[in-house]
């Protein structure tokens, strides 16, 4: 049977990642867990300390650092290259992405018959952000949408599911991780969409403000629309993978 890596990308989270693993491991009573990465971006905080003692109890547990901040898109790739598990879910680790939500994520690709799936992308309904996000984040999405007509209505949201040696034959840049759909389509791979839940952050502060998301947002977009339309294969990664 498959199994699945849930990869938690953090930067001074102490408030709230015990909490997380604990609504993950309850969660994983509905799907094959075989870990939890939690990949330390440079904390200063004491949360490398807290995922330590988890997982000196909890084997299952583990704990990938960087020595700096690399973003979370580096976070992620991290997490991923160090899981062992077919199938990869991620979320946030602000607690805003709920785990209870990670078995509509990771079942499709659990009974996937063809192998053609390679992602399934959560997008947020009711969310739980300021308003001035919220029309940010909605006005970025509408770009991007129209620009690279991916299908998705929510890149941005944290709750995703994919196959690992998919997502390892992607192209790695950073920010990379708000564009799955469209990389994941472009190599040939199923995608699909589930609603999914939000909520307030537990303690903390956002990483990001709506300026240096839309700066950054622009760069991307144009940098991924000209990589897509520039990236040529013989052979799709999919039909690589998916061959009889």
């Amino acid at each position: 049977m498959k199994s699945v890596s849930v990869i938690i990308p953090v930067k001074n989270e102490a408030g709230n990642i015990s909490p997380l693993i604990d609504e993950i491991l309850a969660a994983a009573e509905h799907f094959p867990l075989c870990e939890i990465i939690v990949v330390n971006d440079g904390s200063t905080d004491n949360t490398v300390e807290i995922v330590s003692e988890r997982a000196a109890t909890d084997p299952r547990i583990k704990l990938v650092t960087h020595t700096r901040s690399g973003g979370q898109s580096a976070a992620v790739h991290s997490g991923v290259l160090f899981a062992t598990g077919e199938i990869c879910a991620t979320l946030d680790g602000d607690g805003q992405n709920p785990p209870s939500e990670l078995p509509k994520l990771v079942a499709p690709l659990l009974r996937a018959e063809t192998g053609r799936l390679g992602l399934m992308a959560g997008q947020r309904v009711k969310r739980q952000d300021t308003l001035s996000k919220r029309l940010a984040s909605k006005f970025a999405n509408g770009i991007r949408s129209r620009v690279l007509r991916d299908g998705t209505r929510d890149t941005g949201c944290g709750l995703k599911a994919f196959r690992r040696d998919a997502f390892l034959m992607l192209p790695f840049f950073n920010h990379m991780h708000r564009y799955l759909p469209a990389l994941f389509t472009k190599d040939g791979w199923e995608v699909g969409h589930v609603d999914v839940s939000h909520r307030e952050r537990g303690s903390g502060t956002s990483k990001y403000n709506n300026l240096q998301r839309g700066l950054v947002g622009v760069y991307d977009l144009i940098g991924v629309s000209w990589m897509i339309r520039r990236r040529k294969t013989v052979n799709r990664p999919a039909d690589l993978l998916c061959r009889d």
